[in-house]
């Protein structure tokens, strides 16, 4: 059973999420031949105050 964890920045639309979803299920299901039904997708969505790039919160980055 594969589990596919997306990590991102907190503000899509659940419409965007739920498409995300699909189309990861299906790259997966296509690519390593698992049924849609076993393949997991994590969305982990992180607020910009907790993302940081170049040692600075992304939300502070202009």
């Amino acid at each position: 059973m594969p589990i596919i964890q997306v990590q991102m920045l907190k503000g899509r639309s659940p419409e965007l999420k739920k498409q995300l979803i699909s189309e990861i299920t299906d790259t997966i299901s296509r690519t390593l031949g698992s049924p849609p039904e076993a393949v997991r997708v994590i969305l982990t969505e992180v607020p910009e105050e907790n993302w940081g790039v170049g040692g600075v919160p992304i939300n502070e980055k202009n």
